[in-house]
């Protein structure tokens, strides 16, 4: 049974910083490429960041220079650091995994971060 559970969401202030985890298991985490998705009231989901089975990384404009993501294959986790928040930046955030080769996508349940002005 595939699992991604998020974890490290809540309440900051906006310059604040929040460190997201996700935490996989059922899979072989290294053969996945990985990101974070988010998706705020009334708009669609976007791009925050993917980082692909080899490590490289992609992010969403709106947050390139303050947020950064990693993985740890050795933990199955996922990790976003998030620097400098601001309100804009308030949404469910959601741990994506897509299959290498069979483009199998899972999601998480999603997180919450509400960034107060």
């Amino acid at each position: 049974q595939v699992q991604l559970v998020e974890s490290g969401g809540g309440l900051v202030q906006a310059g604040g910083s929040l460190r997201l985890s996700c935490a996989a298991s059922g899979i072989i985490f290294s053969g996945f490429n990985m990101g974070w998705y988010r998706q705020a009231p009334g708009k669609q989901r976007e791009l925050v960041a993917v980082i692909s089975s080899g490590g490289r990384t992609n992010y969403g404009d709106s947050v390139k220079g303050r947020f950064t993501l990693s993985r740890d294959n050795a933990e199955n986790t996922l990790y976003l650091q998030m620097n400098s928040l601001k309100p804009e930046d308030t949404a469910v955030y959601y741990c994506n995994g897509q299959e290498n080769f069979s483009l199998r996508t899972y999601w998480g349940q999603g997180t919450q971060v509400t960034v107060s002005s």
